[in-house]
């Protein structure tokens, strides 16, 4: 079946990991690399394997830009990563073999992420299951400029597939402050809805204590309190950039 998925991937600066990713795809008959913007080896490492497209163009939020990269692929059955992911050695045997009931079949993949190198299953990391493959005839993904996820319909067939994409999601901290800062821009951009800055405070706190007590963040050591940390910034910025922008 490996030669019947075209592999999609967006990217942008994406030299740090992409390296990685495209190894781990190798024996797939496409890779899509949708690149809009980078200005570091992104591009030259996507050149050297001689199983990838590489594209260019603008980012138009990421559900649109993610759709318009499988536009671009060859293969009606598109296994989607992001350029910090890999497809673990297990999971791509398994993909060799995999024949879909129907075109309405999607696989719902689990996804096992790493902070520095370490293996992170609390403070929400953990019971990651995405919907990773699917054929781009029945199924997209859905507008949304951030958060995107594909759509499943009432005869959507989904499949389980518990062998791993390996994300190498954080490799230094502040990659945690670039994204909380990618993300509320681009919501900024996008959205108007906003809060009184007391409310935004509380939500702020709750996600704290979400993430580092009620989903076990305490237990996973300073890694658990530097992603409870963050998910807390990522909701105080959501919201505070929209009301600034109100309110200068």
């Amino acid at each position: 079946m490996l030669d019947q998925i075209s592999v999609v991937i967006i990217t942008r600066n994406a030299a740090a990991t992409l390296a990685d990713t495209l190894e781990s795809t190798r024996n797939f008959a496409e890779v899509v690399v949708y690149d809009n913007g980078s200005d570091d080896a992104t591009m030259q490492l996507a050149q050297a394997h001689a199983n990838v497209s590489l594209h260019q163009g603008g980012f138009m939020g990421f559900g649109p830009t993610k759709n318009h990269a499988v536009s671009l692929a060859r293969h009606d059955w598109v296994l989607s990563l992001d350029a910090d992911e890999e497809v673990s050695s297990e999971l791509k045997q398994f993909l060799g073999q995999w024949k879909p009931g129907s075109d309405d079949c999607v696989g719902v993949i689990r996804r096992d992420n790493y902070m520095m190198g370490k293996l992170v299953d609390k403070g929400g990391w953990g019971a990651d299951w995405l919907v990773r493959l699917f054929n781009r005839n029945v199924h997209r993904f859905n507008d949304n400029a951030v958060h995107e996820s594909v759509q499943l319909s009432a005869r959507t067939v989904q499949e389980k597939i518990p062998l791993p994409i390996r994300h190498n999601a954080v490799q230094h901290l502040g990659q945690f402050l670039q994204k909380i800062d990618q993300y509320s821009e681009i919501r900024r951009q996008t959205s108007s809805k906003t809060m009184h800055p007391a409310l935004i405070a509380l939500r702020s706190f709750f996600a704290f204590f979400r993430s580092y007590i009620i989903k076990g963040g305490v237990l996973a050591g300073w890694r658990g309190l530097v992603i409870a940390w963050s998910d807390s910034n990522g909701v105080f910025f959501k919201y505070m950039k929209v009301y600034a922008d109100r309110h200068h």
